[in-house]
């Protein structure tokens, strides 16, 4: 037996820590033991059924985990091998990582860095690697940091700090657009240069503005995205990983044809293990470990559910890691 956040919606939707059964492990060539699980945006809009992302029920949440290789039948891993697992649907059609074990496949996890401890290995997340997948493309497109102003969006939240901090610590002059004035001294330990109210992107604006931002990493979609991208300078790139303000884009074509604006969509979830092991690489690279811990709030996995909660309402900063064990 071990203990596990179930979400079931048999009788009305309901989230509760519950002891399950080893043998109601869902299929899988690897099995695990949990240290660490954490909450992203989706875990959250899961917990709390703000969205559509469980598809099978009951689902045992969680879409991130590090711990230990219990028993592998899979050539690449063996009992004993740490490992970090983003995404892949775990969570939302394969049980997750909110739990004490877990099966899942093979293909599916990473090597955990030796840079970092699973606990560290949480602090960044799917939150920290989609930052990085971001930074990444930034780079891939040729924006370096005399490219002028870098904007990211969403920034006390996990994408955000993580993305501030990397940008700041490679050099780019980062832009912190927040709607938590108290938290500027945050953010500017973190490596931003200068904060902006979120309220100057996230109304509805002109399809064309005067240019500002030499690239931008946009957690948040809707307006804020439609705005940085009438901002963004002729021959930028701007990242789309998010949609905390919405899913919709009302935009036009006139950054992309007047400028030759490039929108980069940035998939997590999917990526192929090649894609992770890079951002992983630079990760255990780029990323202060003491930066990194100023993100971090930590709770048992009795605690997640509240958490979580706390998360949708906006009253959670950065990184909150989750306590298995």
């Amino acid at each position: 037996m071990f203990k596990a956040l179930v979400l079931d919606n048999a009788n009305g939707f309901q989230a509760s820590l519950e002891h399950v059964d080893e043998t109601h492990l869902p299929a899988g060539d690897v099995t695990v033991a949990l240290q660490y699980s954490t909450l992203n945006y989706k875990d959250g809009l899961a917990i709390c059924n703000k969205g559509p992302v469980v598809r099978h029920w009951p689902m045992v949440a969680g879409i991130d985990g590090a711990g230990t290789v219990l028993e592998s039948s899979h050539p690449a891993w063996r009992a004993g091998d740490a490992f970090v697992h983003n995404g892949w649907g775990v969570g939302e059609t394969h049980w997750g990582c909110l739990a004490g074990k877990a099966r899942l496949k093979g293909d599916w996890l990473v090597r955990l860095p030796a840079a970092f401890t699973p606990r560290q290995a949480m602090a960044i997340g799917t939150a920290g690697y989609t930052a990085m997948l971001c930074v990444l493309a930034l780079e891939d497109h040729g924006v370096l940091p005399a490219a002028g102003e870098v904007l990211v969006t969403g920034a006390t939240g996990g994408v955000g700090s993580v993305a501030v901090a990397l940008l700041g610590r490679l050099g780019y002059r980062v832009v912190a657009a927040t709607g938590k004035a108290a938290e500027a001294d945050y953010l500017m330990a973190l490596g931003a240069s200068a904060i902006i109210d979120r309220a100057e992107l996230s109304a509805a604006g002109k399809p064309f503005q005067k240019e500002r931002w030499a690239a931008v990493v946009d957690a948040v979609g809707s307006h804020t995205l439609a705005n940085a991208l009438a901002q963004t300078r002729y021959g930028g790139v701007v990242t789309a990983c998010g949609l905390a303000q919405g899913m919709d884009l009302p935009t036009t074509v006139m950054p992309f044809i007047l400028r030759g604006v490039t929108l980069v969509g940035i998939d997590s979830v999917m990526a192929p293990l090649v894609k992770r092991q890079r951002a992983w690489d630079r990760l255990a690279r780029d990323l202060d470990p003491a930066l990194l811990e100023r993100m971090v709030e930590e709770v048992p996995l009795e605690g997640a559910i509240a958490k979580a909660r706390q998360l949708m309402a906006g009253q959670v900063r950065g990184r909150v890691v989750v306590r298995i064990a």
